[in-house]
């Protein structure tokens, strides 16, 4: 198995390995790879866009030619994992802070969401998170200036909450979480996203 971490900005060494520790509790033969071009993406099994700011991640995949890789093979039913600015990139609308920053949008997932919706960076925090799909014991969030889902719509379904937001979505194969999972020893977010990719 062949997992592409975008590498163009972001918490992406971290995903890297704990896309490699995920494989090995799982006994999945593969890697994970550092993505910077559109053709680093072949024969890969599943792509991860990872946290950092949302608006350069965007452009950065424009001008790389990533941007309509991606969403090619999205739209072919590759899977994808987006954690706080991948959450925002997957999106198909966004609050005013997304429009006036012209951020650019894959438009991937029926879901509308708020930029920052958690304060600033120093508004960042850690909480332990109730996500059904990942099994009874909660998961350590790493919440670092966090976007939220404002609305989900169609076919995209809320896999967990907080304080009343929505944090974590799953649209077929699309997996979005407005956390960190890569900043915690807790695995189990990619293992769940490694088993999407093995179907």
């Amino acid at each position: 198995m062949k997992i592409g971490i975008v590498g163009l900005q972001g918490a992406v060494s971290e995903h890297l390995e704990a896309t490699e520790r995920a494989m090995q509790k799982l006994g999945i033969k593969g890697e994970a790879v550092w993505v910077g071009r559109p053709v680093q993406l072949e024969g890969v099994d599943g792509i991860i866009i990872p946290g950092g700011e949302s608006t350069t991640i965007g452009k950065l995949m424009r001008t790389t030619g990533l941007f309509e890789q991606v969403k090619q093979l999205a739209t072919g039913g590759k899977p994808i994992l987006g954690t706080c600015a991948g959450l925002i990139v997957l999106a198909k609308r966004g609050d005013e802070q997304v429009m006036r920053t012209r951020q650019p949008l894959l438009g991937l997932m029926d879901i509308s969401v708020i930029r920052n919706a958690f304060g600033r960076q120093r508004e960042s925090f850690e909480v332990n998170l109730e996500i059904p799909a990942l099994g009874e014991e909660p998961f350590s969030a790493v919440f670092i200036r966090a976007p939220a889902v404002e609305e989900v719509w169609g076919d995209a379904k809320t896999l967990a909450e907080f304080q009343g937001k929505i944090v974590a979505v799953q649209q077929g194969s699309l997996l979005a979480v407005a956390f960190h999972p890569e900043l915690t020893p807790d695995t189990r977010l990619h293992e769940y996203f490694l088993r999407m990719c093995q179907r």
